[in-house]
């Protein structure tokens, strides 16, 4: 997250769901509690979640994510209007942002689960050292060769599977900014290559390299940065992750890095841009802003082929930081996801 002079920084900061979950969802997919059958199974219980249509959202959806287990919780104490806001969040596919302890363990069960469900799985990679220059997701692997290490983890994971991969938000945006130092800019740039040719190289993943939003007023600045850190081997880069620009301007934005890359394609971010940035006074605008609503759903459908896919990449409902009353950065905040969802069309 960075604080430049125009206030455009963002948080990135989230963590997936422990393995526990991952292996839960696997289970549950397994013994039919995720097909696409209706909302409820045969003993007249209500489904926490169901799979969307693979032709429009090949993702999977986690069975037993944040937002489903909120639904299930809301609909025991019969707070039914709650549950079906919330079910706008629980029923789509939102990214996995591994830890930094049981990389190969995580991706396998995610992929795993995603792979029983004939989805694909949505991974987010947030373990660069240095990361988030020490603000409110700082931490990181310790050095290069742990997260060298990491990464060999993660791939290992993956194998054969279907994967889609954002990797490491903010990492080549903050060495432009300054925000990291120039020490790290080299061995940064290395790190990311390597991410790119090790995760490529594998079968069935797909790899979309974190390329800043459109509130960033210098994307000219971007470009060279970008192919010193793989964007060019990678499959294309990601916009708008965890932040808050309107589809179209991030589409714009989008566009003009890829004309810059040699046409390349761009996933974005579309999980809470469904009112655009936060206009108003106070905190820096991409932590918890007040008044946003949930944007597009996740689809390969964007009638654009230079838009790969709009996709959750930061889940919706989870704290951007401390800031404006929320609980630490990537923790479940029921009452930010209420408001989000009811600010945005059945």
């Amino acid at each position: 997250m960075y604080r430049n002079k125009a206030g455009r920084g963002r948080g990135a900061a989230a963590r997936g769901v422990p393995l526990a979950a991952a292996l839960a969802g696997a289970a549950l997919l397994l013994s039919g509690c995720s097909s696409d059958d209706g909302d409820r199974d045969r003993d007249g219980a209500t489904r926490p979640v169901r799979q969307r249509p693979a032709d429009a959202a090949p993702f999977w959806v986690n069975p037993e994510g944040s937002a489903a287990r909120q639904v299930a919780a809301y609909e025991k104490d019969g707070r039914k209007d709650e549950a079906a806001q919330i079910r706008k969040i629980a029923e789509q596919p939102v990214g996995e942002w591994l830890g930094p302890d049981r990389p190969e363990e995580e991706a396998r069960g995610f992929t795993e689960a995603a792979e029983k469900a004939d989805r694909d799985a949505l991974l987010v990679l947030y373990n660069i050292p240095h990361r988030d220059c020490g603000q409110f997701s700082r931490g990181g692997a310790a050095d290069g060769d742990a997260y060298r290490a990491w990464i060999d983890g993660v791939a290992k994971g993956i194998g054969d599977r279907r994967a889609t991969v954002v990797l490491e938000p903010d990492a080549v945006l903050h060495m432009v900014d300054r925000c990291t130092p120039e020490q790290f800019h080299e061995e940064r740039h290395d790190l990311l290559r390597g991410a790119v040719e090790t995760l490529t190289a594998l079968k069935n993943t797909k790899v979309y390299l974190d390329a800043g939003n459109a509130g960033w007023s210098h994307p000219d600045a971007l470009d060279e940065p970008l192919r010193r850190s793989g964007a060019e081997r990678a499959d294309g880069f990601a916009v708008n992750v965890s932040n808050f620009q309107t589809t179209e301007a991030s589409e714009a934005y989008g566009k003009k890095l890829s004309a810059a890359l040699g046409g390349k394609p761009f996933v974005v971010d579309t999980s809470r841009n469904g009112r655009g940035p936060y206009t108003g006074k106070g905190e820096d605008p991409w932590c918890n802003p007040p008044g946003r609503a949930l944007g597009e759903a996740p689809t390969t459908r964007t009638g654009d082929p230079k838009v790969a896919a709009y996709l959750w990449v930061k889940r919706p409902g989870e704290s951007d930081g401390t800031c404006r009353g929320g609980p630490r950065a990537g923790q479940w905040w029921p009452e930010y996801a209420l408001g989000l969802a009811r600010r945005t069309a059945p």
